[in-house]
């Protein structure tokens, strides 16, 4: 055979496994054809060497203690042998470790909180405001506490004529529902309108301090931007030149009608236009039931699954039989050296 035959053989054979029980296996079984053999060769010749050493021994004689005794040390020597024989295959225990190496998206709400979202569909119905505290905070609490997923850091921003950081990124969400509970529409009328760039202008500052590889704005609105500090499409430029996704969210009818039949239309123009920038989408929802749909369907489109790794390892266990295979034969001669001693 040539050097390369002998070469893949021996690589196949240290390849070889045989599975046993639990994270257990053997290594090289093929060593275990040796385990017959050797107990064969032991037992024969242990049956000759008795046989030749008491050839006249007569049959009828009465056996002592000592006699009933002596396959002792033929019994030690054929477990020592066994185990020394299963050394050689080399048994190995298997360790599978597993570690999760996802992170969540970053995602930061903006809640308009002006005057026009205290608007209620009907005089008994929840204001605007209140469906959309809702809607966020079930939404922000999911994201935080995904088990499927990796949890998301999430902040609540507030904004009318100029935009707050109410939540910082967190991944508390009894805190952050604890804030939306008692958080409420902007009652100072001299900060009063909807300031959508500088809304989108503040997350993404903040955005500039994390190290991250998912980032995401959700703004809701139900009104168009009319403060002039910086317009929502430059806002969303800025966004897009960090990667930053921008979903908008126009929440109410895009149709106002007013006594005496005035009719206002709501241009959600800006809003469309952010959201292609960055990548994003843009979606309106008339009532409590269509932007729950919408948050939702932001969730699938923005999750990350979390990714496991698994990290396998295997320890020879032979050392712990050698020891005992040695100990066992060491004992089986010091027994045929002392009371198994057979004369001549």
């Amino acid at each position: 055979m040539s050097l390369q035959g002998m070469s893949d053989s021996a690589r196949s054979s240290a390849q070889m496994r045989l599975p046993l029980w639990g994270n257990l296996a053997l290594s090289d079984p093929a060593f275990l054809l040796l385990v017959p053999l050797a107990l064969g060769v032991l037992f024969w010749g242990a049956r000759r060497l008795g046989v030749a050493r008491v050839p006249t021994l007569p049959s009828s004689l009465p056996r002592s203690p000592l006699q009933r005794w002596l396959w002792i040390p033929t019994a030690l020597k054929a477990i020592a042998l066994t185990l020394a024989v299963l050394a050689m295959a080399r048994p190995l225990r298997g360790d599978v470790r597993t570690s999760d190496e996802s992170e969540g998206v970053d995602i930061a709400l903006l809640l308009d909180r002006s005057s026009s979202m205290e608007a209620r569909a009907t005089p008994r119905a929840p204001r605007r405001f209140d469906i959309a505290r809702e809607v966020l905070s079930n939404f922000a609490t999911r994201r935080m506490t995904d088990i499927e997923g990796a949890a998301d850091n999430v902040a609540l921003f507030g904004f009318s004529g100029y935009c707050d950081l109410l939540v910082p990124f967190t991944l508390d969400a009894g805190a952050f529902r604890g804030v939306m509970e008692d958080l409420d529409t902007n009652k100072e009328r001299d900060l009063g309108g909807t300031g959508v760039g500088v809304a989108i202008a503040r997350a993404v500052e903040t955005f500039k301090e994390l190290e991250s590889d998912a980032r995401i704005i959700v703004l809701l609105t139900d009104g168009e931007n009319n403060i002039d500090t910086i317009s929502p499409r430059v806002a969303g430029l800025m966004a897009q030149e960090l990667g930053i996704k921008v979903y908008t969210i126009f929440v109410g009818p895009t149709v106002a009608r007013y006594p005496g039949g005035l009719i206002q239309r709501v241009q959600t123009s800006e809003l469309e236009q952010v959201a292609e920038d960055t990548g994003a989408r843009f979606f309106h929802a008339e009532d409590a039931t269509q932007l729950d749909e919408v948050y939702k369907e932001i969730e699938g489109l923005e999750r990350r699954p979390r990714e496991e790794e698994r990290h396998a390892d295997s320890y020879d266990l032979y050392p712990r039989l050698l020891l005992p295979a040695l100990l066992l034969y060491v004992l089986a001669g010091l027994c045929s050296f002392t009371w198994a001693r057979r004369l001549p």
